[in-house]
């Protein structure tokens, strides 16, 4: 009886440090939180304290930044887009309470108590066995999967489904970040980078298929509308600080109108030159955080091949550090007044849901679809629009489940609100299959844990066929310049 109790107490001792570990991650927030790891980081892969040290606080400085400028974004942009759904005259009940809101929420779930160690256990053993090249040191990110696992315990009232659920989460976030490394890797330039940011990465399920069918569409599959080119054709006026002063003051025309032109004017000109900082500032936050990023990837890469010969490995970060490129900056901002119209849209059909905080987070939705739209601006609002639509009838449909864990964790509903969710979580495609899931019963987990697995397997072999079609054009790449070598030389010995 004795032994039983010590065991007991034992138990409950470990989930208290980790829900006091968790939570203690959750009060410092990313911006304190990765500084740190990244220094344990670069020590533990041969760099000197004094440069880990370095490395990680210009990261940490960098997201501070990013942060105080997605901040300005969505103190400028909620008041207009609340004036555009009032002026339209929609009542929409279910508040977006925003991700930071989502993040507190998650981390004080049970599944978030323990979500950290999970989620790192998940990640080695695939490392381990092969199924994923990325090593997740997003920690602070493993919110995502903690609040689908909240959700998954909340719709069966099973503690121990919603911990199979985030690792299931976990193991499809990971195999989706190493399916779209190339593209991360190839436009914005970060070698060995991928993005397991359960924000960003479930969005190339939809980013891709768009892609092929707009590449069949004749006339529009022809139609060039990357920052580059547009800025071409208008000259300064394509440039992105203007293009964000334009957007800004449309955004302010629509969401505050002329009904007080003094006041009315003074809240658009503010929100148009607000915007326009935004898109000077944030790439410029970005460009810090990628300086002392950079050290740790090539510390990384060099590590790697010391110690694990033939072996590739990504590190996994958050897509903050891709939201300050100009297409996924100028993509964002078009679609705030377009979310928001969309969900005017459509209520009729029965959506509930008010994009209102998340709608500066727009950026980390897109970030890895525009590079699927190969930075096209078109191609990239058409599909941001139809996979946030999509988003809405998902947030509409888990609002209750995300009302009812945010009660459990303790978080105080904004006055007046009786049904929250958010743009980026409860909205997002994710989610919406682990919840769709689990109402059809418990045993759908286990399926999920299967198509998991082989859905991981698959991405394994589909980047081991990458690599040696890589592997054969640099051979050629070589064998090509050898010959040109060889034909210059030709006439000198000649």
């Amino acid at each position: 009886m004795r032994h039983r109790r010590s065991e007991g107490a034992l138990m409950d001792w470990f989930t208290d440090t980790l829900a006091a570990v968790s939570g203690y991650l959750s009060a410092l927030g990313a911006s304190i939180t990765l500084p740190f790891l990244i220094a344990i980081f670069g020590i533990i892969l041969g760099q000197k304290v004094p440069q880990a040290i370095r490395a990680g606080l210009l990261i940490g400085v960098g997201f501070i930044g990013i942060n105080l400028v997605i901040g300005l974004l969505s103190e400028q942009v909620g008041p207009a887009a609340t004036g555009i759904a009032e002026g339209l005259g929609v009542n929409l009940t279910t508040i977006d309470v925003g991700w930071p809101s989502s993040a507190a929420i998650a981390f004080g779930s049970t599944i978030g108590a323990i979500i950290i160690p999970l989620g790192l256990l998940v990640n080695i053993v695939l490392l381990a066995t092969g199924m994923t090249r990325t090593f997740n040191i997003d920690l602070w990110n493993f919110w995502h999967t903690a609040l689908v696992g909240a959700l998954v315990a909340a719709v069966t009232g099973s503690f121990w489904l919603g911990i199979a659920a985030a690792a299931v989460h976990m193991t499809v976030v990971l195999a989706l970040a190493d399916l779209s490394a190339p593209w991360i890797q190839r436009y914005f330039g970060f070698p060995d980078i991928s993005f397991p940011h359960g924000t960003s990465v479930p969005y190339i399920a939809f980013a891709a298929p768009l892609n092929w069918v707009f590449d069949r569409i004749p006339g529009f599959n022809r139609l060039q509308a990357d920052p580059a080119t547009i800025q071409r054709r208008f000259g300064v006026f394509g440039e992105a600080m203007i293009l964000g002063f334009v957007l800004g003051a449309l955004l302010g025309i629509l969401g505050f109108g002329f009904d007080d032109p003094r006041a009315d004017s003074i809240a658009i000109l503010t929100l148009a030159v607000s915007l326009a900082a935004v898109m000077v500032l944030l790439p410029r936050m970005v460009a810090l955080l990628m300086e002392g990023l950079i050290p740790i990837s090539e510390s990384a890469k060099a590590f790697v091949e010391r110690r694990f010969p033939g072996r590739k490995f990504y590190i996994g970060l958050d897509s903050a550090i891709a939201v300050g490129q100009p297409a996924v900056l100028a993509t964002s901002l078009v679609l705030v007044p377009v979310t928001v119209l969309v969900a005017v849209a459509l209520a009729p059909l029965g959506n509930t849901v008010l994009p209102l905080v998340d709608l500066a987070t727009i950026p980390f939705i897109v970030a890895i679809m525009v590079p699927i739209f190969r930075g096209n601006i078109v191609r990239s609002v058409i599909g941001g629009a139809i996979v946030i639509g999509l988003g809405l009838f998902i947030a509409t449909a888990t609002a209750g489940s995300f009302t009812q864990i945010a009660t459990n964790a303790g978080f105080e509903l904004p006055d007046g609100a009786t049904r929250i969710s958010s743009l980026v979580d409860g909205a997002n495609p994710l989610t919406g299959l682990f919840f769709g899931a689990s109402q059809l019963g418990g045993w759908t987990i286990a399926v999920l844990a299967v198509l998991a697995v082989a859905f991981a397997f698959w991405v394994s072999r589909v980047e081991r066929r990458r690599d040696a079609v890589r592997t054969a054009e640099a051979a050629e790449a070589e064998a090509a310049t050898a010959a040109a070598d060889a034909e210059r030389q030709r006439p000198a010995e000649a």
